[in-house]
């Protein structure tokens, strides 16, 4: 077990975020809270940028490059080398791009192996592209725990999220990956609820592919878009299924057949959201000087705070996370079997985290603006909540489009 200990100060940069008063927030998991300084910097990229330059900005204000310039500050965050890793599109588009490539790369076996705590847009995009593909493919869905048993000699492609979403139960990455490299198959790695939350190093791992969102951890804003990073070694030989003109060796050129681009930014599909990226390349930097091994440690010490005390506080809470810290991410669940509307009494005191079905109350642990405060006050509320059965409120039943 590691030492839970951590002197906060180290990460803490909770100035640099827009928090409102009285709220403590840990739904960073879903949904990142607002760096201060992307108000004024996406403003001044529309006014002087968009504003004046207009078409000009392409070239001007180097909006062409910017995916693979934001993808190679993300790769700091996860162990990719420089040029391995390009921006743009959606997490589930990225998901089809690399199950798609990897499956181009064993055309002799026919199973994508996956597991039922993956996140289901992922397994939802594999079972489209299988159907489409026909061919006798499989795609394969068993228990986390017996990932590594079931693969054999017949999986093309493994395809896991690191971090279960409902959870926080974490794969052993190294593990897995050289497991599936043995026997034949390419690893996928969705980083979802990885990339800003714990350390990676793709490239220790030797996996082939790996992509995530920048919504969560990365406090890119609703909608950021997502990344792609293809090992090295593989980046000149994907096969780029969806042929977007900005994956074109020459987009400009406007050719009428395909011809992919060197290295990642064949990965490129169409043209890039260039206010969403503008806002996510500014809310990178509140990770300059951070380390990840800290940001680790630092939410290590508030997840165990937190478990200590709502399991001395709230009786009635039981935990779904692993107790283990160094098998979740930077999340904890808890089972109750009234969550939905527990959930919603918390929130509407002021302390934000969220639900998943069946029964999951889910909780965040960013130490980026959180503190040990910060916790207490939030058990603080859901004690008062459970201990006087505030959640029966009827206003707290009825469920919206969101949970």
């Amino acid at each position: 077990m590691p030492d839970t200990k951590h002197d906060l100060t180290t990460v803490t940069r909770k100035d640099l975020f827009h928090l409102p008063a009285g709220v403590v927030y840990l739904d960073g998991n879903s949904l990142g809270p607002l760096p201060k300084s992307v108000v004024a910097r996406t403003q001044a990229m529309m006014s002087e940028e968009w504003g004046d330059l207009l078409v000009r900005g392409w070239n001007q204000a180097e909006w062409f490059t910017q995916p693979g310039r934001v993808g190679d500050r993300i790769g700091t965050l996860i162990g990719a080398p420089k040029g391995s890793v390009v921006m743009g599109d959606t997490l589930s588009i990225k998901v089809y791009q690399a199950l798609a490539a990897a499956l181009a790369l064993r055309p002799d076996r026919k199973v994508v192996l996956s597991d039922s705590g993956n996140f289901p847009t992922d397994l939802y995009m594999a079972r489209g592209l299988l159907e489409m593909l026909g061919q006798g493919y499989e795609l394969r869905v068993v228990a986390p725990e017996g990932v590594e048993s079931a693969i054999g000699d017949d999986v093309a492609a493994v395809m896991l999220t690191e971090v279960d979403y409902r959870t926080g139960r974490k794969h052993d990455m190294a593990a897995i990956t050289r497991t599936a490299q043995g026997a034949g198959a390419i690893m996928i790695w969705d980083l979802a609820h990885s990339a800003g939350a714990l350390p990676v190093d793709l490239a220790a791992s030797g996996c082939e592919f790996a992509v995530g969102c920048t919504y969560k951890y990365l406090n890119g804003g609703p909608g950021a878009p997502a990344f792609i990073f293809v090992r090295p070694d593989l980046a000149n030989v994907a096969h780029p299924a969806l042929q977007g003109w900005m994956g074109h060796d020459a987009p400009f050129s406007f050719d009428l057949g395909y011809s992919p681009a060197r290295g990642i930014e064949r990965m490129r599909v169409g043209t890039p959201p260039v206010i969403q990226m503008t806002g996510l390349e500014e809310a990178l930097k509140v990770w300059d000087g951070v380390s990840m091994a800290d940001i680790r440690a630092a939410a290590i010490a508030l997840m165990e705070q937190f478990i200590n005390e709502v399991e001395a506080r709230c009786p009635s809470l039981e935990l779904a996370s692993p107790r283990d810290p160094e098998l979740r991410g930077s999340q904890v669940s808890f089972r109750f079997p009234h969550g939905y509307a527990a959930m919603q009494a918390v929130i509407d005191r002021g302390v934000i985290g969220d639900f998943r079905a069946p029964d999951i109350m889910r909780f965040g642990f960013t130490p980026l603006y959180l503190d040990e405060a910060d916790v207490t006050a939030a058990v603080d509320v859901i004690e008062d909540v459970l201990s006087r059965d505030l959640w029966q409120d009827q206003k707290y039943q009825a469920k919206g489009r969101v949970t």
